[in-house]
């Protein structure tokens, strides 16, 4: 069976999720909250999906399982996944959504919350030893559906509370920004917030057939499709979202896309924090891009919060979380323009888009200037899809084996200086440009991230790094 936790909640093929085992999973998280004192026997546990296919049977299963584990289930409908995470910490009770988040239709999976926000490792790993104790056990699993009581409005009124006075009353009035709606459930939200503030909003590439949006790897096809659009429309701006609406995309007037580590750490000064957690994969020239402190992380949201735990602990008051992908978490209590934000330890797509767009309008430039502004090194990252985890497992250990094997793999690009293994493997080169080779934490992807002296350089380099992985890949398999 391919499901497994992964950088972000359980993942795995959509047929091996579908029936009993959304049903054992979604039991083993019922009787691991109750054991520990998370919830009691009769507590509500809020439950939504996204718009793929699998997804509304696999909430169904789990509510029937979360039902006979003697909770109550709450259906929040299709909405993004930080709308689930803010209900469910006003209740003060558990959740869960049922996405694969970015990865493709024959994927899904589900990510979980406890009352105080996303789960942390520990708890995937008692939610596991529970689910294969009953398998071992062979107790059976009853997978019948069953519908619930329905508070999405709710979760969706609160949602959009929680950004009105962050800009100012029509702070994006005369901006016109693109909606790229797809098959994200923040599609009508986000037209909703940024109508609200006076932007002129234009839906574009609505889907009713799912459509995986990788946020930290855009395609070269889409980019395409969004500078179309961008010149078509005379846009200011597109924003969309990945599948339940926790990793932004934003692009500039040109319809390029911007970085999510740079739309991070753009949202980290809006908010004035004092401390920033983020992987070791986002650019490494966000160290002096801030007066902020920053502690860097294995990649994936349950290690930013654990660090950004640490921070609150150590005594910071503004603590914000952000992803390459661009999510962005806020570990306190937060402030902007005057307005006040509640903690949500967990990914967000709305708030670093309205940051960007806020920053914008604030420098009076388009957003190609605002990128620019940064100076921070060229970066670029890509994907290989369909890579066995068998086969990145065996590249990773060899380049592991030794500073030998990893300068024979590396010598058409360049000469190792230094490496760190914190999560994958990043090389930096004699030339002071970082290869970055690292798998997907919770699909068969291998991924690899660079940074170099230029946009040209840095595409380059991609393309290099990526030619390698292949022909090893094919060497190894011949």
């Amino acid at each position: 069976m391919s499901l497994k936790f992964g950088t972000s909640g359980l993942r795995g093929l959509s047929i091996d999720l579908e029936g009993p085992p959304a049903a054992l999973y979604a039991t083993a998280f019922a009787r691991h909250l109750i054991g520990s004192g998370l919830a009691t026997k009769g507590d509500s546990l809020l439950i939504a999906r996204d718009f793929r296919p699998s997804s509304p049977a696999i909430a169904a299963i789990a509510a029937g399982a979360i039902e006979r584990a003697g909770l109550t289930p709450i259906d929040c409908g299709t909405i993004p996944t930080p709308a689930l995470a803010l209900l469910g910490m006003k209740r003060g009770v558990a959740s869960l959504m049922v996405t694969g988040s970015h990865i493709p239709a024959d994927r899904n999976g589900i990510k979980f919350y406890r009352p105080d926000g996303e789960i942390g490792k520990a708890d995937e790993a008692a939610i596991t030893r529970i689910a294969d104790a009953l398998s071992a056990a062979g107790e059976q699993i009853d997978a019948t559906p069953v519908s619930s009581a329905d508070a999405s409005a709710e979760a969706e009124a609160l949602f959009l509370a929680r950004y009105e006075g962050l800009l100012a009353p029509d702070a994006l009035k005369g901006k016109r920004i693109g909606v790229y709606q797809h098959s994200t459930v923040a599609r009508d939200l986000f037209l909703t917030v940024l109508a609200a503030f006076g932007a002129d909003c234009v839906p574009l590439g609505r889907s009713q057939t799912f459509i995986p949006v990788d946020t930290e790897a855009v395609p070269a096809e889409t980019v395409e499709i969004l500078q179309r659009w961008a010149a078509e429309h005379g846009l200011d701006a597109i924003v969309s979202a990945d599948g339940d609406g926790d990793r932004p995309l934003v692009t500039d007037e040109t319809g390029t896309p911007l970085r999510g580590d740079l739309l991070g750490l753009i949202t980290a000064n809006f908010l004035n924090a004092d401390v920033v957690a983020t992987p070791v994969t986002s650019n490494s020239g966000i160290e002096v891009a801030g007066a902020f402190k920053v502690l860097r992380t294995r990649v994936g949201s349950p290690f930013v919060i654990a660090a950004m735990d640490e921070a609150v602990t150590g005594g910071a008051k503004a603590v914000v979380g952000f992803e390459a992908n661009g999510g962005t978490l806020t570990g306190t209590t937060c402030s902007a323009n005057g307005a006040t934000l509640t903690a949500l330890p967990t990914r967000d797509s709305f708030l670093p888009a309205l940051a960007v767009l806020s920053l914008a309008v604030e420098r009076g430039q388009p957003l190609s200037a605002v990128a620019e502004s940064f100076n921070l090194p060229a970066a670029a990252a890509d994907r290989l899809e369909n890579f066995p985890l068998e086969t990145s497992a065996a590249l990773m250990a060899e380049l592991r084996s030794g500073p030998q094997a990893l300068a024979a793999f590396l010598a058409p690009i360049g000469t190792p200086a230094s490496s760190s293994d914190i999560d994958g493997l990043r090389v930096a080169l004699e030339d002071a440009s970082i290869i970055h080779f690292r798998p997907s934490g919770n699909a068969p992807e291998m991924r690899c991230y660079v940074e170099a002296a230029d946009e040209t350089a840095a595409n380059a380099l991609l393309a290099q790094g990526l030619g390698l992985i292949r022909t090893w890949a094919s060497r190894r398999n011949a």
